[in-house]
């Protein structure tokens, strides 16, 4: 690990102040993520300012604004917390349970919601400083797109880069419409919408957010939804304990009888961000709840797919994902 300078910030505006005067300085809050990072000489921060003592960890209703009648989720508050919470379980279960699928009791203790949202890629070519890594080093070329690429994208990759996101909450935050609430290096407060928060690789693989340096993630805002007795979050890995998802699939459901008022699929594992199956979506509108109608949607969202030569499992895994995650989620979780 390289030198760097330590100061804990007793503000937001101070933390924001201290981190936007040096392009190279990194927040730091549970530091599960970036501490691995720093230690494989992958992130080389000249500065860590620690906010854990800022007071951005509440759960809260939301009284007023766009999202009035949702829940906000503090940007600083534990994995754990927000899994945990009464609120989150009665009314957005399917957070509680993405949360829970993803690392260990440990780490989720220590993890921050905010910090959970910034997990950069898993993918070994840009944990192996030997190997060419677009995303570590611009320029430098991805050794995963000829290399051994089985864990990565099918979706919205590039040239530059087809590495996959890794975080398990997000995923379902992409399928409740989440905002993401953040405050700026000129203290302005602004939202960002889920969709956008994320990006795909494109020409800057680099850049993994819409985030300028300095922002600082406040809280997450969830809106009002009618998925609780209906979501599901189906998580499939190599093994049953802190593995990263080959492919994940968070699905809601709003009925009226048996038909599908609205439907709600983010996956995970197979995009640069937490993918929302749009097409999906569309086909589910005013269809009945069926086996046949959620085989369809499933097929009209991976026909999109664009393998690799390793991941080609990944579009029929996808495809049995989908529909199963939506089957659970009609039984209300029950297999």
């Amino acid at each position: 690990m390289r030198p760097f300078t330590y100061s804990r910030a007793t503000d937001p505006a101070t933390a924001i102040k201290q981190l936007s005067g040096n392009p190279t300085a990194k927040f730091l809050a549970g530091g599960t993520n970036l501490i691995d990072l720093m230690k494989e000489d992958v992130e080389q921060p000249t500065a860590l300012v620690d906010i854990t003592t800022l007071k951005l960890a509440e759960i809260k209703p939301i009284a007023t604004g766009a999202n009035k009648g949702g829940l906000s989720i503090g940007g600083l508050g534990k994995n754990t917390d927000a899994a945990n919470h009464p609120l989150v379980r009665q009314n957005y279960p399917l957070l509680t349970q993405a949360i829970l699928a993803g690392a260990s009791g440990q780490i989720r203790n220590m993890a921050t919601n905010g910090g959970n949202l910034l997990q950069r890629t898993r993918c070994p070519y840009f944990y192996e400083v030997a190997m060419p890594c677009n995303k570590r080093e611009p320029g430098s070329g991805c050794g995963a797109l000829e290399g051994v690429n089985r864990l990565h994208a099918i979706f919205g990759w590039s040239e530059k880069c087809v590495a996959v996101y890794p975080s398990d909450m997000a995923i379902a935050l992409a399928a409740l419409d989440a905002v993401v609430k953040v405050r700026g290096a000129e203290g302005q407060e602004r939202s960002i919408a889920f969709a956008d928060f994320h990006r795909l690789p494109g020409d800057k693989p680099e850049q993994d957010t819409n985030l300028a340096h300095g922002d600082l993630i406040t809280a997450i805002e969830l809106p009002e939804n009618k998925f609780a007795d209906r979501s599901y979050y189906l998580k499939v890995r190599d093994r049953a304990s802190y593995a990263f998802a080959l492919l994940s699939v968070a699905a809601g459901l709003e009925m009226a009888g048996n038909k599908i008022v609205q439907a709600r699929i983010a996956m995970g594992g197979v995009a640069h961000k937490p993918w929302r199956a749009l097409k999906a979506e569309q086909f589910l509108a005013g269809k009945e709840a069926t086996e046949a109608n959620f085989k369809l949607a499933a097929a009209a969202e991976m026909a999109g797919a664009k393998p690799l030569e390793h991941n080609k499992f990944k579009v029929e895994l996808g495809n049995r994902s989908i529909v199963l995650a939506l089957q659970m989620a009609m039984n209300g979780g029950k297999a």
